[in-house]
């Protein structure tokens, strides 16, 4: 079965940085795309980076030159590297196995949560 394990989310500053890390089993891992996508209260869940198994990327337009997606296919592992966060990047993030830029697979992680204070 699929299973996706998020980890590094806290509360950290404005102008602070974060590194979450998503550890992946149950999936044919260096074959499968991943994005990293998070909802906020009141907000619509958002995609916020996606890598292609060729370690292509695209990003939100709201985070792009602050967030780094990036892959490690001998862990199973895909990163998120945030800097210059903002309070507006406080929100619960998640990461898909299978993800395209138009839509989620139905594999997702259970979350972690990431509070940016101003």
């Amino acid at each position: 079965q699929v299973q996706l394990v998020e980890s590094g989310g806290g509360l950290v500053q404005a102008g602070g940085s974060l590194t979450l890390s998503c550890s992946a089993s149950g999936i044919r891992f260096s074959l499968s795309s991943m994005g990293w996508y998070r909802l906020a209260p009141g907000k619509q869940r958002e995609l916020v980076a996606l890598i292609t198994k060729s370690g292509s990327t695209n990003y939100a337009d709201s985070v792009k030159g602050r967030f780094t997606i990036s892959r490690d296919d001998a862990k199973n592992t895909v990163y998120l590297q945030m800097n210059s966060l903002k309070a507006e990047d406080t929100a619960r993030y998640s990461c898909n196995a299978g993800a395209t830029s138009s839509s989620p697979s139905r594999f997702w992680g259970q979350g972690t949560q990431v509070t940016v204070s101003p």
